[in-house]
């Protein structure tokens, strides 16, 4: 067995019919995490007794024929940025207190066990997921399946490592900058960020990241994105910010699944400088869609400035909420020295800054609603760069250049859903991605989109790891 030669919905049905146990699938990611996870560090932490114990009750239930759920016995990677019951939630933080097992599930892993979902294990994340590159004092980094030398991007580079060497099919991300759809783009993956609010993130707590992060499942092709979404999606009221509940079924909406007749192509947004061979890469992909019938209009400005500035105001000022009870203790000296730097420009920060920001992000949107009056999707690339080497900034043209993520953050601000599909390689053997944005609340256009041009191009690329 390898789950990247598997679907989630096909090894699930097997699960349900009783034709494969979900303690096979189980075992199989605990054997195939032991042979892999010393080279990648994807996991973190392991709970294989209680995986196998919940694997064995699943089981049980099959042999009763009981209802097991539609994700029956999948094996999942939780990112450590979110709590499942029983494994201690770190942050990849060397500063915030660790507490011990977490005593519930996160409202998404919740909803995945539900449907059958059996939590392996805990994956790597930059400290408070700040970063997009994988590494943290704690635990070190997460290097990338496709070539051991350079970085599975991030901060859901430990689930994106884990799926794309074959530990698990299905992991949990979470996305406030980018950190779903840049490590699914460098480790060859389709990636998806929903709308905020499609998968609450209530509970007792508030969110870390108000109006940036979501949260969703990681999976090699968009497929079993979309299976497990259906799993997962529909409102709650603990949080404020939650969506309806949508169609019943996206993976029905899915089907037969196309291009959008008018599509616009932005390969700068109108500010980010783009790797030549990473651009040659993306047009693959874009003249993929122009043969299914598509009309392809290449606009050279989305938005007249790069919005870091407003995103780094909201995101730092989002941390330094989280981190400022250590200030005056030692904890903060082992804060890591970048997201230190970020939180001492939050400390700055005036209310009406903060507002401000905020407002970039409702003129952001106007942009893009003036866009999408002419065009049901809007494409760019997902990356900047080529995955950089571990621990280095990306490299654009032979620059380097630590904001080779540009691509990404402007449509958190939005709120708009956005997914990446893998659309080629470079020279190097390297996975480039193609970013697909929807309007405002149109999952189902841009999750359409990608399954279709997944279709047509025909990649399915296995990483080089044994």
């Amino acid at each position: 067995m390898d789950f990247r030669q598997e679907t989630v919905a096909g090894l699930a049905a097997r699960v349900r019919s009783g034709a494969l146990g979900a303690r096979e699938l189980v075992q199989h990611a605990l054997d195939r995490i032991t042979k892999v996870n010393d080279r990648l560090n994807a996991f973190v932490a392991l709970d294989p007794e209680g995986a196998m114990t919940a694997a064995r009750a699943l089981d049980e239930r099959v042999a009763r024929g009981e209802e097991v759920g539609t994700l029956a016995g999948i094996p999942i990677g939780v990112k450590d940025l979110e709590d499942a019951a029983g494994l201690a939630t770190s942050h990849g933080s060397t500063a915030l207190p660790h507490t011990g097992p977490a005593p519930r599930d996160s409202i998404l892993v919740a909803r995945l066990r539900a449907q059958g979902c059996v939590v392996v294990g805990k994956t790597n994340t930059p400290e408070l997921g700040h970063y997009a590159d994988t590494v943290n004092a704690l635990f070190g980094s997460t290097l990338n399946p496709w070539d051991l030398a350079h970085s599975p991007g991030g901060s859901s580079g430990g689930s994106a490592a884990a799926i794309a060497a074959g530990m698990v099919p299905l992991a949990t991300g979470s996305d406030g900058g980018g950190s779903i759809r840049i490590p699914s783009s460098a480790c060859g993956l389709s990636g998806f960020k929903p709308s905020l609010g499609r998968i609450p993130s209530g509970g007792p707590h508030a969110p870390d990241w108000h109006h940036l992060s979501t949260r969703g499942p990681m999976a090699r092709r968009m497929p079993d994105v979309v299976f497990a979404l259906d799993a997962v999606i529909g409102p709650d009221p603990t949080d404020l910010r939650s969506l309806p509940m949508p169609e019943p079924s996206w993976m029905g909406a899915v089907d037969g699944a196309h291009v959008p007749m008018r599509i616009a192509w932005s390969p700068t947004l109108g500010y980010a400088p783009l790797d030549d061979e990473v651009r040659s890469v993306c047009e693959r992909g874009v003249r993929a869609m122009e043969a299914m019938g598509a009309q392809v209009d290449e606009v050279p400005c989305v938005f007249p400035e790069d919005p870091i500035r407003p995103w780094l105001t909201l995101a730092a000022s989002y941390n330094l909420r989280t981190l400022a009870h250590l200030e005056g203790t030692e904890s903060w000296e082992r804060i890591d020295p970048l997201l230190r730097a970020q939180l001492d420009m939050a400390r700055g920060t005036s209310t009406v800054e903060l507002v401000r920001a905020e407002d970039r992000c409702h003129e952001l949107n106007l942009k893009l609603v003036e866009l999408f009056h002419d065009v049901r999707l809007l494409v760019t690339p997902t990356c900047a760069a080529a995955p950089p080497r571990s621990g280095e900034p990306g490299l654009i043209n032979g620059t380097p250049d630590v904001n080779w993520v540009r691509f990404t953050y402007p449509f958190n601000m939005t709120r708009s859903p956005a997914a990446t599909v893998c659309v080629g390689f470079t020279q190097g053997g390297l996975p480039v991605g193609l970013q697909l944005i929807g309007p405002q609340h149109g999952d189902l256009v841009a999750l359409r989109a990608a399954v279709a041009l997944e279709e047509a191009l025909g990649l399915d690329p296995v990483a080089p790891i044994d």
